[in-house]
């Protein structure tokens, strides 16, 4: 196995991890919504300490049900997702194109010495 799929590995384990970890743990069960935002936790927060805060903005667009929230969650992890994805692969094809140029090079051989002439070939 090389380098990068052991490396590759590990992060896809570990992530798994952060996904099921709490799942399995039981982590948050005291809670009504065990794995609510941080949005709502903040909210509940501020409402107990002061009852009567009124917040200084509203949102722009209120979705009217949480299943369209959910979806436009997804679609803007989605083009994230996307985005660092064509980042990759635009840095990735560079490096393996610099590679291949470097490998289509011709090997430095001994040049003309101090003072010789360089012929320039035969033209067509």
């Amino acid at each position: 196995m090389t380098r990068n799929a052991k490396i590759n590995t590990l992060l896809l384990l570990a992530v798994a991890a952060l996904a099921v970890l709490p799942l399995a743990l039981g982590l948050g069960d005291h809670k009504e919504e065990p794995f609510a935002g941080a949005d709502g936790e903040a909210q509940s927060a501020i409402t107990e300490i002061e009852p009567d805060y009124e917040p200084w903005f509203s949102p722009l667009y209120e979705p009217p049900s949480g299943e369209i929230e959910s979806g436009l969650f997804a679609l803007q992890a989605a083009v994230g997702a996307g985005v660092l994805a064509y980042y990759f692969g635009v840095r990735r094809g560079r490096r393996q194109g610099a590679e291949r140029a470097r490998e289509q090079q011709p090997a430095p051989g001994p040049g003309p010495g101090p003072g010789e002439a360089v012929s320039p070939g035969p033209r067509a």
